[in-house]
């Protein structure tokens, strides 16, 4: 007779094989992008959560005929879900221009959720789920990078000589090469380690541009390196 109570240990290792295979194909693309959740990471809370749904159906069903006690399968399951926003927050972070790493975080939500489903039994939605979340993280990556993407948005960082036109030839140089000027910061510093002339004042510039996909960074830096009294260039 069949018992929705009772799982065997054969089934139990099985579930928790599954889930480590589904995460770790997740995990796998996510460390392949040199992101901060990876391949164990995704692994261990796609299993975790497994074990949790496991422990939550499973784990208390000598305690289903007592008379005082009411069984909640899905109890220790909205507990993940809750909680496991804690970890994602932890792979976004705020650069001072944009915001990175919500793909990331939403990829460990929804491997805490495959681990459920996992967990629960439910192997060919936890597998037509992972099969979608690679395509989104993989194919629609390069569709969005070679359609929908047409700019990216940088900061370009310069401490040059402070000079009447240094202003200008910055402004024409972008202008030039077509590049869109967001935002601009300018501030004084007095020197830096091995300025040759650290009795000049310095300008320090903070540009925020977008550019087209198909424009090096590095000709951008080597461009602005050029103009006179440019000292140091950066561009995140």
């Amino acid at each position: 007779m069949y018992n929705p109570w009772f799982i065997d240990n054969v089934h139990i290792l099985l579930r928790l094989l599954t889930a480590m295979l589904l995460g770790g194909l997740i995990g796998l693309e996510r460390e392949r992008s040199n992101h901060a959740a990876g391949l164990r990471t995704h692994i261990l809370v796609c299993l975790g959560s497994a074990l949790i749904m496991l422990l939550s159906i499973y784990g208390f069903s000598e305690f289903v005929n007592e008379g005082n006690v009411r069984i909640d399968p899905a109890r220790l399951a909205a507990s993940v879900i809750t909680g496991i926003g804690f970890l994602g927050a932890g792979t976004i972070l705020f650069t001072g221009k944009s915001i990175t790493g919500l793909t990331t975080a939403a990829s460990v939500w929804i491997v805490a959720a495959l681990g459920l489903a996992v967990g629960a039994g439910f192997y060919f939605a936890a597998s037509v789920s992972t099969v979608l979340v690679l395509l989104t993280l993989w194919g629609f990556n390069i569709l969005e990078q070679r359609f929908i993407r047409t700019s990216k948005y940088h900061v370009i960082t310069l401490l040059a000589a402070s000079r009447p036109d240094l202003i200008n030839n910055i402004s024409n140089y972008l202008q030039n090469e077509g590049i869109r000027v967001k935002k601009v910061i300018i501030g004084d510093q007095a020197s830096y380690a091995g300025d040759p002339d650290p009795t000049s004042p310095k300008a320090e510039l903070t540009i925020h541009v977008t550019l087209s996909h198909s424009f090096d960074p590095m000709k951008l830096v080597s461009e602005i390196k050029r103009v006179e009294g440019v000292c140091k260039v950066s561009v995140d």
